[in-house]
């Protein structure tokens, strides 16, 4: 991650993950220097907490959150570290991404499967 700073957090994979979450990133943007908007603290606790439930739906016992930020922008990405995945298929995969992109302040999102698990990302002007 060069020009960029970044963190990253370790959680259960349980219903309680997307509140802690949204603590954690709303804190390091806070810690970073952002004060958002209302609007935009709003926008990115629902994609936090979107990207969280995804990462989380499968059956893994954990799940990681990366928070990354370059030119006024943060990536959310959540990671679900459930390995044998098939790679392409995400459940409820695309009705996620619509809710993602419906946020306003979100400038791209998407989700792939690699052999580390399923990533679901959303970037978000600050």
């Amino acid at each position: 991650m060069r020009n960029r700073r970044g963190v990253n957090w370790s959680l259960e994979s349980a219903p309680w993950a997307a509140g802690v979450a949204k603590r954690k990133v709303a804190a390091q943007l806070g810690e970073w220097g952002y004060r958002p908007a209302p609007a935009v603290a709003e926008t990115v606790a629902a994609v936090t907490e979107l990207v969280v439930a995804a990462a989380a739906a499968g059956s893994g016992r954990r799940i990681s959150v990366h928070l990354s930020d370059q030119d006024r922008q943060a990536c959310i990405l959540a990671l679900s570290h459930q390995a044998g995945l098939t790679p392409g298929h995400v459940p409820d995969g695309d009705d996620v991404l619509h809710r993602i992109t419906a946020q306003a302040g979100v400038t791209g999102c998407g989700t792939d499967t690699g052999p580390d698990g399923r990533r679901i990302w959303a970037v978000i002007e600050l």
